[in-house]
């Protein structure tokens, strides 16, 4: 089972921040849980082959949750990542020519 999406996660905020009454929330014991083991052959195996399609379908189902950045948020994402590519490799250049002289004019003497 797919978990909720982000506005479903919104609607029961907002239903619950309007007076409606909360959904029960399931409370297992550790007494239940540990009572009633299942054997580890009564699972029920699948058929060979259905366990890639499976994952393409629960992939599907979470790419379509996904809330994708608009075209603006992409540009200016880019334009930050660039601008601070550019900066760290000046910054990075003027280490290594700084270094350069001292160990030339220093250490190479």
């Amino acid at each position: 089972m797919a978990r909720q999406t982000r506005q479903q996660r919104r609607d029961r905020r907002a239903q619950a921040a309007d007076g409606a009454p909360r959904p029960a929330q399931r409370q297992v014991t550790r007494a239940v849980a540990q009572a009633t083991p299942e054997p580890a052959h009564s699972a029920p195996r699948g058929i060979p082959g259905s366990g890639g399609r499976r994952f393409v379908a629960e992939s599907w189902a979470e790419l379509k949750k996904v809330e994708w950045p608009r075209q603006q948020q992409v540009i200016a994402g880019t334009a930050v990542v660039l601008v601070a590519c550019i900066l760290v490799g000046i910054y990075l250049w003027g280490l290594d020519q700084v270094f350069k002289r001292l160990v030339e004019h220093v250490l190479l003497k």
